[in-house]
């Protein structure tokens, strides 16, 4: 997967070309801002505007560089990935023709050519774009997938599965038989079942193959086999807002419908799973392209425009993100969880009592929301109201049960409001239970390991638990500075000094890490560095916590603080 991710970013993004996923509109003092639009200036500000998150702006800019670059394979390149990541596909499908009478070969271009024929039901169109492809990149898997629905458009099921088919042997096998299902259920083959079987065993406890196979069974009215999916899921701690209707539909005895409606919706979902899969491997940008285009061919799929509003929050873009978490219907069962994420949204956008009353509302209205109860929980926790905190956190463990692997979370943060509020003995109880219910959690680990040694308590257990989540997450500055921490309570200080140096490395501008070096190089006898550490300790502390802590030190040292 990672493999075809690099290609996929060299191919389409070479010349240090990098998409962002940011669809705002290009203003006229933008435009002012960029001054009169030249081929050099209209360029650098299409870079300029993607390195800002502006993709709407880039659009623009390499539009009006087109004006006189008509023929550069480079700008109309830009444009039209600009434009599509913009979510302006029939702009950009204008703007990949002619990329590919400069460049044939460009399959990003043919691959853009070719959603838009599937969309309008030009199956041979679409199939002639893509017959070319070979399997070196996610373009290529991608418009192979859309040659094969639009096989499935041509009622030709026996050719959509031969061009799967070819895909198989790369590590796609779980991605492939999950369009096989798709594909099989859409025409009524018998195989569908088998199918969904398989894509199900493969990913149990992802939501859409769950709710595929539930699907597939209960329009063979097994409904009791369809109920089993539904209910196995649910037992290790699982919800998912799209299950809801399909469980309704199951146990009244209806049918609950194919999971892909027509072909463009079936074709959605292959760039919904591809667009997810570059976002986990840490492409957003590149993400944003493939969404963009899932949404143009199903513009109803509400798991898109969350996806979407998700890559938002992610780059920061927040008015944005809750644009497209407003866009979900008000009957649809997504809508409560995105009013939580707009709602949440709020405290980054500087008005956090907003999003707590915000939150607060919803919660009045529905109790038992645990979105809401858990994103309530997290924002009171910032705002330093841990009694409040832990209090939803305990309604939130009343309502999952907490005793589902997943619930360790609620009780690691239940856990810190209560070490916070001064309730060290519930904070205890809290941390052990999260590493009952996960034993090798890392951030569990280290919270409890270094509270111990900050009291200078169960040393001996509180690092082997440190050394744990350090060996788990080797990167994590905030670890490695809990390691050294008890190295140094230790009475250990050289060893100390080496693990908490690392520590720095990690997270340079952290008080409290610099804070601790200091006091390691002062018993080791290097009351220098000491003193510069407490120094820089101090300069990066923004809370005026830690400052407060070197101030004595900086004056007397440690032997008098």
């Amino acid at each position: 997967m990672n493999r075809l991710a690099r290609q996929f970013t060299i191919l389409l993004f070479c010349s240090a070309f990098v998409m962002v996923p940011v669809g705002a509109a290009f203003t006229q003092s933008d435009r002012a801002n960029f001054g009169p639009p030249s081929p050099s200036g209209s360029f650098l500000a299409g870079q300029e505007a993607l390195s800002t998150l502006g993709t709407g702006m880039a659009a623009q800019a390499f539009l009006d560089a087109t004006q006189t670059q008509w023929e550069s394979p480079q700008i109309i390149e830009r444009a039209f990935a600009s434009l599509a990541a913009a979510g302006r596909i029939d702009e950009a499908e204008s703007m990949a023709r002619h990329m590919l009478e400069l460049e044939p070969g460009n399959n990003l271009a043919k691959l853009l050519v070719a959603t838009v024929a599937l969309k309008e039901r030009r199956y041979s169109s679409a199939i002639r774009q893509m017959e070319t492809l070979g399997l070196d990149s996610f373009i290529d898997i991608s418009g192979l997938l859309v040659e094969a629905w639009a096989y499935l458009g041509q009622s030709n099921l026996k050719a959509a599965f031969a061009v799967l088919e070819r895909m198989e042997g790369n590590g796609l096998e779980s991605f492939l038989i999950f369009h096989k299902a798709l594909m099989a259920d859409f025409v009524g083959d018998r195989r569908a079942i088998e199918f969904a079987k398989q894509a199900y065993e493969a990913d149990p406890f992802i939501s859409r193959s769950v709710e595929v196979y539930a699907r597939v069974l209960g329009n063979a009215r097994q409904f009791d086999a369809a109920l089993e999916i539904l209910d196995a899921y649910e037992r290790e701690g699982f919800t998912h807002p799209s299950l809801e209707p399909v469980r309704a539909d199951i146990e009244a005895g209806r049918l609950p419908g194919k999971y892909s409606p027509n072909i463009a919706a079936g074709a959605a979902e292959l760039y919904h799973g591809i667009g997810a899969a570059l976002a986990r491997d840490g492409a957003a940008d590149i993400a944003m392209v493939f969404l963009q285009m899932g949404l143009y061919l199903n513009p109803k799929s509400e798991n898109i425009a969350l996806a979407i509003g998700g890559l938002f929050d992610s780059a920061g873009r927040f008015e944005l993100a809750n644009e497209a978490y407003a866009s979900i219907a008000d009957d649809s069962p997504f809508k409560s969880g995105a009013a939580v994420l707009l709602a949440a949204n709020l405290d980054d956008l500087g008005d956090r009592d907003g999003a707590i009353a915000e939150l607060s509302a919803i919660i009045e209205a529905e109790p038992d929301n645990v979105e809401a109860l858990t994103a309530l929980g997290d924002l009171l926790r910032s705002d330093e109201q841990f009694e409040r905190a832990a209090d939803a956190y305990t309604q939130v463990i009343e309502i999952v049960g907490g005793d589902h692997p997943r619930d360790w979370r609620y009780y690691y943060v239940r856990g810190i409001a209560y070490e916070r509020s001064g309730e060290w003995d519930l904070a205890e109880a809290d941390f052990l239970r999260a590493l009952e219910l996960n034993p090798d959690q890392p951030q569990v680990l280290n919270y409890l390991g270094y509270s111990w040694v900050d009291q200078g308590i169960n040393l001996e257990p509180a690092l082997v638990m440190i050394e744990k989540a350090v060996k788990a997450a080797p990167r994590d500055g905030y670890i490695v500075d809990s390691l050294g921490w008890a190295i140094y309570k230790m009475g250990r200080y050289e060893e100390a000094v080496r693990i908490l140096e690392e520590a720095v490395r990690l997270l340079p501008n952290d008080p409290e890490i610099n804070d601790h070096l200091g006091d390691a190089y002062w018993f080791a006898g290097r009351k220098r560095e000491a003193r510069f550490q407490w120094t820089i300790a101090k300069s990066v502390d923004q809370r005026g916590v830690v400052t407060k802590r070197v101030l004595p030190k900086l004056e007397n040292g440690l032997e008098d603080s």
